[in-house]
């Protein structure tokens, strides 16, 4: 059977405060590391959320 393009990634707050969003990535178009300008609520504005491993 053939092996799934999509793999789950973990985008974390630059800001420090733990939030995070899980995201699906096709991980042989999208070679390089994610990085997203999204809402953290915690820090209550907008931040850049960085991709990370999902333990």
């Amino acid at each position: 059977m053939a092996k799934a393009n999509s793999v789950l990634v973990k985008l974390v707050s630059t800001a420090d405060t733990g939030y995070f969003y899980v995201a699906k990535k096709n991980a042989r178009t999208q070679t390089e590391k994610m990085e997203f300008r999204k809402y953290d609520p915690v820090a209550r504005k907008h931040v850049a959320f960085k991709e990370t491993k999902i333990k």
